[in-house]
């Protein structure tokens, strides 16, 4: 499952990704549906990281949206907020691996899966 949220993360950022200039929010109707998979990957890297996977992968995933995006300052800032968002709104609730941190993970997985197939089937090119 986390393999294949990352292959959908990866083939949305190649089809809807355009390196050649910035866009801005007016330009993209995909905008809230990126920024809540900012969300969504900020909230995984927390939980994935409470429940035992030490590693970098949704940081990872992150980046790779924003270099595909090339978003312009501001935009960028806005995705690095919903990331951060995503992040901390679990730190507070969660200080060690439970049930309910398991449960939103996989609720959290497919969301970002549902989010990846659906801005890319949608707006990819």
């Amino acid at each position: 499952m986390v393999r294949a949220f990352a292959l959908l993360v990866l083939g949305l950022v190649l089809a809807v990704g355009s390196p050649a200039r910035p866009a801005t929010a007016a330009e993209a109707p995909f905008e809230p549906g990126l920024m809540r998979l900012a969300e969504v990957l900020g909230s995984l890297h927390f939980l994935r990281n409470l429940c035992g996977e030490k590693s970098d992968q949704w940081r990872t995933e992150m980046e790779k949206l924003l270099t595909s995006e090339n978003p312009a300052p501001e935009r960028r800032a806005r995705f690095i907020a919903a990331f951060n968002r995503g992040y901390r709104s679990f730190g507070s609730t969660y200080t060690q691996c439970t049930a309910s941190a398991s449960e939103a993970i996989s609720r959290y997985m497919k969301e970002g899966e549902t989010l990846s197939r659906d801005i890319a089937s949608r707006y990819g090119n």
